[in-house]
């Protein structure tokens, strides 16, 4: 077990915990989620005693491991990566490596021979004869050969570091794991590797990530930061979310009958439960929620933005058409001869590690760039609007307050008007009148968002809407989208979104494109694309 008593801590007039009183216990996993800014990744680092509270205490069980995830990918550069990933249960890397020593010797005093026969003792107590092949055995599943253990940290890039870093913290059963962005740099199949790894793991997991799908596959429960404190609620994600939806809902209708109110919550509960069943985490998610009761579910404080996207006509049968598009950046073909018809109603992920040729088209169809050879035709009822993954441009020395920044885009000038769709992107009274200049990373994508909602486009383009955004922010954007009645091209890291937004998937490969009629779950788990995906790579 490991908790936090009374816990506070300040940075100079700002409160970021105050008397934070949680208790995380054995065999559940703890999904930390917050505003961005809320201190997520802090209070790991206070649990795992990197920063000290400046009040209260933080307990753990006597005789409890903690492995953490480390942030710093240059701070094992000399080691070799088997020692780097040893290092993770730093009482085997000691004892391994005064064994070492000892062993290098030529000859051993009458102690030494002793201590020797001690340290075998520890050495094979803590499994350590097992150490390599279970490195190795991580390493393959985060998706790294095993011959990389003979190499030094230094030799790999930065997502290799990354996986091994991540093997360090997985390494030797540690009691409580403290994970901060694990799946970050990851692909699916690395990432897919991880959830069942701690599916099984019986100890205690608390993970921060920004990952729905991921947070919904492991997590037994959520720990809410909110206004400096932290409350726990039974379930994953989606459960907490809807849930608290649930109950804010019904504060609202005072009209609503006690014994209403009950069935809608007891019909939520069977049927996360009955999901639940289905799933490798059955035994420890369906416990839980079997036991729950109703008074147990709490609303949370915490608001959704709204995010509601209303074409202000219906597009007709001609929607786009691209016919043998190409383009080079720095002398590097990106795009090559790209054909392909958009048709009414698709809504169109684009996938893959090819990031740049994604941006490149997008940047294309809205006219920012010229292509090198081929040509675009737009029909003549569509309307576009854009999300670029770089909007600097639109902020950057702007000297305007939210209100004024965003009337530019508004054919209705009136402010209370333009107050109205700041307040769904929760900037509501002094938040509105904040220079566009001083926004952080998410409120600049709340506000491109709230600019595409003005336009009454029946046709959006959005590339990688969902980075900074805290994930009420994604849940909400991602609803807005599957309700939106146009077409749509996007390009996401985040797998639920993906996968609940888009019915046609598209890859650009460097010899040829995939473009399926499907979901995104189906697009990975099909054997025949992944052996298409291998001929044209």
């Amino acid at each position: 077990m490991i908790s936090a008593c009374d816990v506070t801590l300040r940075f100079g007039k700002r409160v970021l915990f105050e008397n934070v009183n949680i208790k995380f216990t054995e065999g559940n996993c703890y999904g930390l989620i917050g505003a961005n800014g809320s201190g997520k990744s802090t209070f790991l680092k206070i649990l795992s005693g990197e920063i000290e509270p400046d009040v209260g205490e933080i307990a753990v069980t006597p005789g409890k491991r903690i492995a953490v995830l480390k942030q710093d990918h240059f701070e094992f550069d000399e080691y070799a990566v088997l020692d780097t990933i040893i290092f993770g249960h730093k009482k085997l890397y000691e004892i391994m490596k005064e064994r070492e020593a000892l062993y290098e010797k030529e000859s051993l005093s009458d102690d030494e021979g002793i201590r020797i026969s001690e340290l075998e003792g520890e050495f094979a107590e803590l499994n350590g004869w097992e150490a390599e092949a279970e490195a190795g055995k991580l390493l393959s599943g985060l998706g790294l050969k095993e011959d990389a253990l003979t190499k030094y940290m230094k030799e790999l890039n930065g997502g290799e570091k990354v996986r091994v870093l991540l093997a360090q913290a997985l390494f030797g059963n540690p009691d409580i794991l403290l994970l901060d962005e694990p799946t970050n740099h990851l692909d699916l199949a690395s990432i897919k590797w991880l959830e069942d790894f701690l599916v099984d793991f019986e100890n205690i997991v608390i993970v921060v990530s920004h990952d729905r799908h991921f947070l919904n596959k492991i997590c037994t429960h959520i720990a809410d930061i909110d206004f400096g404190k932290i409350s726990i609620f039974v379930g994953n994600y989606d459960f907490w979310r809807e849930s608290s939806e649930i109950l804010q809902r019904q504060i609202k209708m005072e009209n609503k009958k006690k014994e209403e109110k009950i069935k809608e919550l007891r019909e939520f509960i069977q049927r996360f439960s009955s999901n639940a069943s289905k799933s490798k985490q059955a035994t420890s998610r369906k416990k839980v929620l079997d036991a729950l009761k109703l008074e147990d579910i709490r609303p949370s404080s915490r608001k959704f933005p709204y995010v509601a996207f209303k074409a202000e006509r219906d597009a007709g049968n001609e929607i786009l058409h691209i016919e043998k598009l190409s383009k080079k950046i720095d002398g590097k073909k990106v795009l090559n001869n790209l054909s392909l018809t958009v048709r009414k109603d698709d809504k169109i992920a684009f996938v893959g590690e090819n990031s740049i040729a994604k941006t490149v088209l997008f940047k294309i169809l809205m006219g920012e760039i010229e292509p090198d050879g081929g040509s675009f035709k737009w029909g003549q009822t569509i309307s576009t609007a854009y999300f670029p993954k770089d909007n600097a441009k639109y902020f950057d020395d702007v000297e305007l307050t939210l209100v004024d920044w965003l009337r530019q885009f508004s054919k209705n000038q009136e402010e209370t008007f333009v107050r109205g769709f700041l307040g769904r992107m929760l900037f509501s009274g002094e938040e509105s009148l904040k220079y566009a200049k001083v926004l952080s990373g998410g409120e600049k994508v709340r506000c491109m968002l709230s600019k595409m909602m003005l336009s009454g486009a029946n046709f959006l383009i959005l590339d990688e809407p969902t980075n900074h955004l805290d994930l009420e922010s994604i849940s909400s954007l991602n609803e807005g989208l599957i309700d939106f009645k146009g077409n749509i091209m996007f390009v996401s890291q985040d797998r639920q979104f993906v996968h609940t937004i888009a019915n046609r998937i598209i890859e650009i490969l460097p010899k040829g494109v995939i473009d399926k009629m499907t979901t995104f779950d189906d697009y990975i788990e099909s054997e025949e694309i992944s052996a298409l995906r291998e001929t044209l790579i």
